[in-house]
């Protein structure tokens, strides 16, 4: 508000002191007319039935009322004409039209003024086309609130009337009522649509945040529509009409900008939900790119509306972005890299991955870059253009982690021990809370060298690797005790001399520990002290 009273204020010093220049009062040229018009409808020199000969056909009442409308219809928009740019010559013709015409203003082409005979006057399509421009500038009858205003016998101060002034204060108080109102009412809004009573804290700042400045865009569509009542200077109208253009998408764009901050709020209470940390990461980097598209277009937007050439800034920069882009061509590679990160989703935080020689877990994935830490604790930044293009092994994805090793006894086990402790290794597994039951191979696999080899093939169902190694450890260790619990001997390469019977001595062959049908009877009893010491305390 202190800010809308300080443009009303500015406005008006700048009336002070604003005299028209002297020009002849005829219909000589396109600029004595306008001047004539004009000059006709002054304070100082109010004598309407001067401006009777520019609107041929018309009778002086009739000639009067166009001419006043169209001088309202400049005077409110804040078109300022400018008589030193008006031609002068008597014989002017439009380059575009090859005729004796001239446009007093590019917002009302259909406004203009043509030769008949040696004198300038509006058109006839000029004079039926000022009612309808009239209605518009006016919209709902507001143009008969001009009606019951005081004339110019009043007097003035800082060059407005006493009535003036007081519609001034009358519209910056409703501005200051209708912001209030305005934000109220968005406050509301946004409690119903999100269907809750109590809204968030966070959620309540963001939206009031976002409010302000799209009730502030709301209250210059109101000052719009009454300003003109108020019939002010048109230098004062040109101003503030400018500063409306300019402050509309300022306070557009600044709702917009505080609009992605709501949304993100929500964006990142949905992420919370997910089981994936990457759209965690994503969130942030949305918020950011919005932002930034939403500046670009507010920048535009205000450099628009103060008139500049926006198609030639705009190819003036797409060349220089593409020189840009030359220059920066791995940046936007890695800017393209990441957002095929967020599509496909090969890895999110906290996996651990490896790819061309990077082994480690994913600690954040940036705009630019990736940072891995690595099994060293050292912090490894990649390119997300190379991540991009890399084969990445996610070891973080597996639902179970593998445990593929060869359990090597010694050849003199015998057949009937070495099938129970088969078995046995598969109640490990069968028994175990932690390990995959659909999927696993225990089987007698090979014959090596040094020893007889079984295969030990199964999968561990743990979240972390922490947790696999911690099972393994514990698999391991029950192996070891069911091997010493069935006589089993471990086989390391080795190179040994046997004599296997020496007169007087017992042969060195080992026999079983036990009898073949005794083998269930004892593996009952082992399994039975496994399940106490795997089964969850």
């Amino acid at each position: 508000m202190r800010s809308l009273c300080a443009l009303f204020f500015l406005v008006l010093l700048c009336s002070i002191g604003l005299r028209a220049q002297e020009y002849p009062l005829d219909q000589a040229n396109p600029q004595h007319a306008v001047h004539l018009h004009f000059y006709a409808l002054s304070e100082a020199h109010y004598t309407p039935i001067q401006v009777h000969g520019l609107f041929p056909g018309k009778s002086a009442k009739e000639a009067e009322r166009l001419a006043i409308q169209l001088k309202q219809i400049f005077d409110s928009r804040g078109l300022f004409l400018d008589m030193e740019e008006i031609p002068k010559a008597p014989d002017y013709i439009d380059s575009l039209s090859g005729k004796h015409k001239y446009v007093l203003h590019k917002t009302y082409p259909e406004v203009f003024l043509v030769k008949e005979g040696s004198q300038w006057v509006y058109s006839a399509s000029a004079q039926q086309a000022i009612p309808s421009i009239h209605s518009a500038v006016f919209p709902f009858g507001t143009d008969a609130l001009m009606n019951w205003m005081p004339g110019n016998e009043t007097g003035s101060f800082l060059g407005l009337k006493a009535w003036q002034w007081i519609g001034i204060a009358v519209l910056l108080l409703l501005a200051f009522l209708l912001h209030k109102l305005f934000t109220f009412v968005l406050e509301r809004l946004v409690r119903i649509l999100i269907k809750s009573p109590v809204v968030p804290r966070p959620v309540r700042v963001a939206v009031h945040k976002a409010a302000i400045p799209f009730s502030y865009f709301l209250l210059l569509q109101v000052l719009e529509f009454f300003i003109p009542v108020l019939q002010l200077q048109v230098m004062i109208s040109q101003i503030l009409f400018t500063g409306f253009h300019v402050a509309e998408p300022i306070f557009l764009s600044l709702t917009l900008y505080r609009i992605v901050d709501v949304v993100s709020i929500f964006m990142e209470r949905r992420a919370e939900k997910t089981d994936t940390t990457l759209d965690d990461q994503l969130v942030p980097l949305v918020r950011k790119m919005a932002k930034v598209v939403v500046v670009i277009i507010g920048m535009v937007w205000v450099l628009s509306s103060l008139d500049f050439n926006v198609t030639a800034l705009v190819a003036g920069v797409s060349i220089g972005g593409l020189a840009f882009a030359l220059a920066a061509q791995d940046t936007i590679k890695n800017m393209f890299g990441s957002l095929m990160i967020f599509i496909d989703k090969p890895f999110q935080v906290g996996d651990w991955i490896q790819a061309e020689g990077l082994d480690g877990t994913v600690e954040e994935v940036g705009f630019r870059s990736t940072r891995v830490r690595t099994f060293a604790n050292s912090v490894t930044y990649v390119p997300n253009g190379k991540v991009a293009d890399m084969i990445v092994n996610n070891m973080g994805m597996r639902n179970y982690r593998r445990f593929n090793t060869h359990i090597a006894v010694t050849y003199d086990t015998a057949p009937h021990v070495l099938e129970m402790f088969v078995e046995g290794l598969k109640g490990l597994v069968v028994h175990h809370p932690n390990t995959w039951k659909d999927t696993y191979e225990i089987h007698v696999n090979n014959m090596g060298a040094h020893s007889i080899d079984v295969l030990f093939y199964v999968f561990f169902d743990v979240p972390t690797w922490s947790e696999e190694l911690k099972i393994r450890q514990q698999m391991i260790l029950e192996i070891m005790r069911l091997a010493e619990y069935l006589g089993i001997r471990f086989a390391f390469p080795t190179q040994t001399l046997h004599i296997e019977e020496v007169p007087g001595q017992t042969s060195l062959t080992p026999t079983a520990p036990f009898a073949p049908d005794q083998g269930k009877e004892k593996m009952e009893a082992w399994l039975a002290s496994y399940k106490q010491r795997v089964s969850p305390q």
